[in-house]
């Protein structure tokens, strides 16, 4: 019977070529985490819609640097994220379901995260703000001299109006009810009054009325009008300034009605309280939030202080809702509720993220979903790769409140900012599982990250009973792989041990006296600890070994149990850092010249030694099967190694320096920091889903890489997004049989030989399998039996009379029209080809299928197309077993009908002759080349076992 195939049927694959791109070889840009918001201030929407009620629709637009993002501001969840740009973002704004960006000279038009349309200034200078006004929208070019009228209809320039000179408008704002006329501030301090429609002026609103100018100075510059709100009621508008002046102004009687002060930077935002309550509130460029109560005639009624640990950048009161949004240029949107009218503001909710550039980044776990960061804004924050809502900073106490007790801001009381960071999630559920040392301290600092939070536990390197040895500095640190142990190295040469549980120390371990062969900065050989500096620490997964590198250039192996200094490595230079692989045992050393060496922690050697690094060498990571080492430096190249055999096998450079990479327990992502940016960026492994080229690159293959954008691809570019996983230099696998050897030889298919077998004697087979009688089906009986007259019970069953089948012209017509895709693929051929398609799909029916369509080729054209697919293929010494069984098949059902009509002096007749005769030709020639080359191989064979 039918059987599978037990080998794989070969398949010729067609290579395509693929467009060349300008992305890494290994390497695809994925994903930025960690970006909230920057310095261009947000726009809040609410929608209100019928029928609700859970009240308005928050929406949140921020500014991501080139991109922008939509937030739901219910819960802070992330809806949309446009594309980047290639100039910066300056303003945006939102329009129903659309959004408006300012970049460079052009406004862009998006909804749903795409671009609609592009509008472009006839300047083709930067535009610098945006205002929605009606069916309009207003713009100021970047030097401050005109504004731009747009219709958003039409999308045509509709007005362009000049300010004079020493007029600089920096901000625009609509004062409600009045009709076609808009505010523009200046950065002269100066306000002025424009219809849009008419293009004139007003009217001229002077720094002198507008706010307080000293009296001492003949000539005073005015401050910078650096904010602008609309209050609740008509006419009145707050304006704010950089020397941190607040003025509640009337302008349509021209005239001050209450002045207000912030003492600690320039006025950055304001906004007022819409739900029946007089409230003012500002923001300073220091951070403060200030509430100022307008019905006592502007009195100060709560100060935020450090509300935002930089300058806050926009406020918004929610309408109608006791909740104030701020967002700043720390990275973070916060909501501010107000439980009651007097009392002060609560935080409710917030999004942040770091406000200073990471500068150590390392995967937390196995699953490969959390990253822990490192920041110069001396926090640790763990980054969700998953969900940007899981991600949160661990907290370091109850800062905010002493902030607030003593007045001073939040940041001034964290820690210092962490230089090493080590971890172990085995016992993360139990205690403390993450260790850190911190710039110039004299002790390590353990985390929990169950509790999201700073341990209990410092670990402290200062000698016990030593009161004239100076204590050092912690250095590295490292943790077990049990998560049990905690190591610490001093700038003096010591490594302590201490329990994670307990916070005990449990060992001490000397590095002892320079080797003669070391380096000799600092003090000579013998002396004990000096200028010893630990640089690097880590622990074999087995906790057999603890290996320290020095500053002096050595890397000495310590017994785990005994402390005891077993072997000193000295290397040519300064170890600067160590990366472990422990399922490998190799060892990455960051050495000062440039260079990384790989140790075997086995043989304790030096293994590999990976050069090229044009300036020093800042962090490395091994991926997680120890194949590749990819390595970041000074020159903004990332380079990957392939470690087997030290060649460089891809490098590309980014806009800014990577000061850390780490690689995910998973092997999907690579992900970066940079000197320039506050997020994390991801980098996909084309590894998981295409072949990649191992081969060595040099200098001139280093390629130029964008960083990855908040989002990938959109919905509609997912299939883009999948072909840029693809490499575009598909090697040659020389480890690959190709389909045929030689021309000259021939080739068999990788089918079983059972399967021809049972094609030739199918008639047989199924001769044999036939089953006797055919299969009787049950008599169905009636729900009332009728019975037959007489003693016995019996039943009188009818039989039903078989009915003849009745044919139409319709079903005769379509099986006559019909064509099997056995015959398209014939037909589709080139009768000059090797019929390569026809006869991988042949080969892929069963012996049944086969001998079926073999028996439905009726017509004289079908015929002869299949008697000339069997001469190409004896002529391209292809599947040579099958064609002969093809042949044989085809010869025993059709033999006679060739034999008739090849006699026939017609077209078709004359044609079929001669491909017959072709045939003979053929199959001769090639039977008699496989019984030479048969006859051949059989006499080597022969003359082999007789030598033998």
């Amino acid at each position: 019977m039918d059987q599978p195939p037990r080998k794989r049927t070969r398949v010729e694959s067609s290579d395509k070529p693929s467009k060349s791109n300008n992305t890494p070889r290994l390497f695809a840009p994925f994903r930025a985490l960690g970006l909230v918001t920057n310095h261009v201030p947000f726009v809040l929407q609410t929608r209100s819609f019928k029928g609700a009620t859970e009240g308005p629709r928050l929406h949140l637009l921020t500014c991501l640097g080139k991109s922008w993002a939509l937030w739901e501001g219910g819960k802070m969840t992330l809806l949309f994220v446009g594309p980047e740009e290639d100039d910066d973002i300056s303003s945006m704004a939102i329009e129903g379901n659309f959004v408006w960006v300012a970049s460079g000279p052009y406004l862009v038009k998006y909804m749903r995260g795409k671009e609609l349309s592009r509008l472009k200034n006839p300047l083709e200078s930067n535009l610098s703000y945006i205002h929605i006004f009606g069916s309009q929208i207003l713009s100021l070019t970047d030097d401050g001299h005109r504004m731009f009228v747009w219709d958003m209809q039409t999308e045509e320039l509709t007005a362009t109006i000049t300010f004079e000179s020493g007029f600089t408008a920096t901000s625009i704002l609509h004062p409600a009810t009045y009709l076609n006329k808009v505010l523009v501030a200046s950065s002269e301090g100066a306000m002025q009054l424009w219809n849009i429609r008419t293009k004139t002026r007003v009217h001229a609103f002077s720094p002198v009325s507008l706010l307080t100018l000293p009296t001492h100075d003949q000539n005073p510059a005015a401050p910078a009008i650096t904010a602008m709100a609309q209050s609740p009621a008509i006419d009145v508008v707050g304006i704010g300034f950089a020397s941190g002046e607040v003025s509640v102004y009337d302008v349509r009687m021209d005239e001050r009605l209450m002045r207000m002060s912030m003492q600690d930077g320039a006025i950055r935002a304001l906004s007022f309280r819409t739900d029946n309550h007089a409230m003012l509130a500002t923001a300073s460029s220091t951070g403060h939030i200030a509430l100022w109560d307008l019905n006592n005639g502007g009195r100060l009624l709560h100060l935020i202080r450090g509300a935002h640990d930089g300058a806050v950048t926009a406020i918004e009161w929610v309408p109608g809702q006791p909740l104030l949004i701020s967002s700043g240029e720390d990275n973070a949107v916060k909501q501010w509720v107000f439980d009651s009218p007097d009392s002060p503001p609560r935080l409710l909710k917030f999004r942040s993220g770091h406000h200073a550039p990471p500068h150590l980044i390392r995967y937390y776990g196995e699953d490969g979903k959390q990253i822990l960061t490192a920041s110069r804004d001396r926090s640790l924050r763990c980054t969700s790769v998953v969900r940007d809502s899981r991600s949160f900073e661990l907290s370091q106490g109850h800062l905010a409140k002493k902030a607030t007790s003593l007045s001073i801001p939040v940041a001034s009381l964290k820690l210092p900012p962490i230089t090493a960071l080590s971890y172990s999630s085995t016992r993360w559920k139990d205690w403390d599982d993450i260790l850190t040392v911190h710039t110039d301290e004299g002790f390590a600092r353990t985390w929990t990250m169950k509790d999201k939070k700073l341990g209990k536990h410092t670990f402290s390197v200062a000698p016990e009973g030593k009161k004239k040895v100076p204590p050092g500095s912690a250095k590295a640190v490292w943790v077990t792989a049990c998560g049990n142990f905690g190591l610490v190295g001093t700038s003096t040469g010591t490594i302590y041990m201490y329990n994670m549980q307990s916070g005990a120390k449990r060992k001490t371990f000397e590095l002892g006296a320079r080797p003669e062969a070391a380096r000799s900065d600092g003090p000579g050989p013998g002396v004990r600890g000096g200028g010893r500096c630990v640089t690097g620490l880590v622990s074999d997964a087995l906790d057999r070994v603890v290996i320290a590198s020095t500053l002096d250039g050595t890397i000495n192996f310590f017994d785990f149990h005994t402390a005891r200094l077993e072997e000193t490595l000295v290397l040519p230079s300064a170890a600067v850092s160590l990366s472990l692989h422990s399922d490998s045992g190799l060892l990455a050393v960051i050495c000062d010249d440039h260079i990384v060496r790989i140790i075997d922690t086995e043989t304790r050697r030096v293994v590999r030694e990976l050069s090229g690094f044009k300036s020093r060498v800042l962090d490395v990571c091994f991926s997680p099967d120890a194949r590749w080492l990819i390595a970041t430096s000074l020159d903004s190249i990332i380079r990957t190694f392939d470690v087997p055999t030290g060649r460089l096998i891809d490098a590309f450079r980014t806009s800014s320096v990577a000061t850390s990479v780490t690689f995910s327990p998973t092997n999907d992502f690579l992900a970066t920091s940079h000197v320039d940016s506050v997020g994390v960026y991801l980098w996909a492994n084309r590894a998981q889903y295409a072949d990649v080229s191992f081969q060595g690159i040099a200098e001139d293959d280093i390629r130029s890489a964008s960083l990855p954008g908040m989002q990938g691809d959109a919905e509609d570019e997912a299939l883009e997004a999948l072909s840029a996983l693809t490499v575009e230099d598909k090697p040659a696998d020389v480890f690959v049989t190709p389909p045929q050897l030689d021309d000259d030889l021939v080739t068999l298919t990788l089918l079983p030989r059972a399967r021809w077998q049972t094609l030739l004697n199918l008639e047989v087979i199924q001769q044999r399998n036939k089953p006797k009688e055919p299969p009787k089906a049950p008599e169905k009986a009636p729900f009332f039996l009728p019975t037959l007259p007489g003693v016995e019970t019996r039943f009188a069953v009818e039989q039903p009379k078989p009915e003849p089948k009745k044919e139409t012209m319709r079903l005769q017509k379509a099986a006559a029209a019909a064509e099997s895709v056995f015959l398209k693929k014939l037909e589709a051929e080139d009768p000059n080809g090797n019929y390569e398609n026809f006869y991988n799909y042949i080969k892929s029916l069963s012996p049944a299928a086969i001998d079926l369509e073999i028996r439905s080729l009726v017509s004289l054209s079908s015929l002869r197309l299949f008697l000339h697919a069997l001469i190409q293929r004896l002529r391209s010494h292809r599947d040579f077993e099958a064609v002969q069984a093809f042949q044989n098949v085809f010869l025993r059902i059709h033999g006679d009908v060739l034999v008739a009509n090849a006699n026939d002096s017609d077209g078709d007749g004359e044609g079929l002759r001669k491909d017959l005769e072709t045939l003979k030709e053929v199959q001769m020639r090639e039977s008699e080349r496989v019984l030479e080359l048969l006859a051949s191989s059989m006499g080597i064979l022969g003359f082999i076992r007789d030598v033998v």
